[in-house]
């Protein structure tokens, strides 16, 4: 495989597809030297196969809003790789998605899947549709009217969405019970439901609760422990929340959330009541933290920054790609930190990447970062397929030992000759060479 010239093959097919372009340079470029000492990959062209989606469907979304007013929103859904099982991958609504990001996630998908151990392919979908200001009866008529175009393309051994940004258990909800009326059936065809249709306990927390394993995991492995440590994180969503929930729980102390109006510095840190406001937050539609600041005396607010400008030993980008770029990866470390994980997908830009493998950081990607959402979905899939529900430790048990099977193989696949456990290749290399073997075994299909 020759990286360049495949990337600008990909480039010449797919321009401006900024994010996309990214999110397949950084696999491959970790997986180059692997990838050639196996020939039957070249000679069935797995790379050019896996870099390109199985299809794409993109569907116009008219809806009526509360006014009486025709609104209309574009809808996608791309199906990337389904070597390993269904395809699996969330929803998200928010006015910033296009295909060039879509196509990113749902490429990242397909590796982040595979390291779960879970038989589930790659995808992604969602909408420029943003449920931020809009009414209960505007949220449903939107899903109801995306569902009506997406119904017939998705099942529980074709394809399972799940939530994102923008789509929560209230999006969720509304998606599955027009999926019901019109296929006439009721299977675990989406993940993230309510524990009244098929939930699975700790999967509204699961993608911060496993962020937090892997980090613990991590400073063990470098002989460092979680307790004391304080941790940055950004956003205030679900992620978020059940990253400070699980730090909080576990010792460590939690001194940043952020939101689009900025970011609140708390050097107390975040206790019970606080991350209690944090649900309150999400749950205004006004998008901001500043009320925050105001609520708790002693925390500042700082309008329009971002919180990698604080001092701290571990920072979680939580929010969205691109988050934290070269910059601020230089006043992490010029402040100290001692290790940054991507809860975020592409949570880093390629600069920030660059500095900190440089400097031979504790790094990690949300590829291995964040898989533990995607791992309890899983989970719900095979509740929902044995018609039965576990109970809360028995799902965490299961998050736990997921989690940790990520991490051995990040350090199978990722410890280089000096020690250096590089986690961006080790996730890389083994989450594709996983999907390049199943795909070779199953011919050219």
């Amino acid at each position: 495989m020759n990286v360049n010239q495949l990337l600008a093959e990909l480039e010449r097919r797919h321009p401006g597809e900024g994010e996309y372009l990214q999110a397949v340079r950084e696999v491959l470029l970790s997986v180059e030297t692997v990838y050639n000492r196996h020939p039957e990959f070249e000679k069935l062209r797995i790379a050019e196969r896996i870099v390109e989606p199985d299809r794409i469907f993109t569907f116009k979304v008219p809806w009526v809003d509360d006014r009486g007013n025709v609104q209309v929103n574009i809808g996608y859904r791309v199906q990337f790789n389904n070597a390993l099982g269904p395809y699996k991958g969330g929803l998200r609504f928010h006015s910033s998605v296009n295909l060039s990001i879509l196509k990113f996630l749902g490429f990242e998908q397909i590796f982040k899947n595979a390291l779960t151990t879970l038989p589930m392919g790659g995808a992604k979908g969602g909408s420029d549709f943003n449920p931020r200001g809009k009414s209960d009866a505007e949220v449903m008529r939107f899903c109801q009217a995306f569902m009506t175009e997406l119904w017939r393309y998705i099942g529980p051994e074709t394809d399972v969405p799940a939530g994102d940004i923008g789509v929560g258990g209230r999006e969720i909800g509304y998606l599955y019970g027009m999926y019901r009326k019109l296929a006439r059936e009721n299977t675990g065809v989406l993940t993230g439901k309510g524990m009244t249709f098929g939930g699975s306990l700790v999967r509204p927390e699961a993608t911060g609760f496993g962020a937090v394993y892997f980090v613990r995991q991590m400073l063990a492995h470098a002989g460092d422990t979680l307790e004391g440590k304080r941790i940055a994180i950004s956003g205030f969503g679900n992620v978020a929340w059940g990253v400070a929930l699980k730090a909080t729980e576990l010792g460590a102390r939690v001194v940043t959330i952020s939101g689009p109006d900025g970011y609140v510095y708390d050097p107390e840190g975040l206790d019970a009541e606080k991350i209690d406001c944090m649900l309150e937050l999400r749950a205004s539609n006004n998008d901001i933290v500043s009320p925050y600041a105001e609520r708790f005396p002693g925390t500042e607010f700082h309008a329009g920054a971002r919180p990698w400008e604080v001092p701290v030993d571990i920072a979680m980008p939580c929010a969205t790609q691109n988050e934290l770029d070269g910059e601020d990866a230089d006043r992490l470390i010029a402040n100290g930190v001692r290790c940054v994980a991507e809860v975020s997908n592409m949570g880093c830009t390629p600069e920030a990447i660059d500095r900190l493998i440089g400097r031979r950081m504790l790094y990690a990607p949300g590829k291995a970062v964040n898989a533990g959402g995607v791992a309890t979905s899983g989970l719900e899939m095979s509740q929902n397929a044995m018609k039965m529900n576990w109970g809360r430790e028995e799902v965490d048990r299961r998050l736990h030992e997921i989690m940790s099977s990520i991490h051995h193989a990040c350090l199978e696949f990722g410890t280089e000759s000096d020690g250096y456990i590089n986690y961006m290749k080790g996730a890389n290399i083994a989450g594709f060479m996983k999907v390049a073997r199943s795909m070779a075994e199953q011919g050219i299909v």
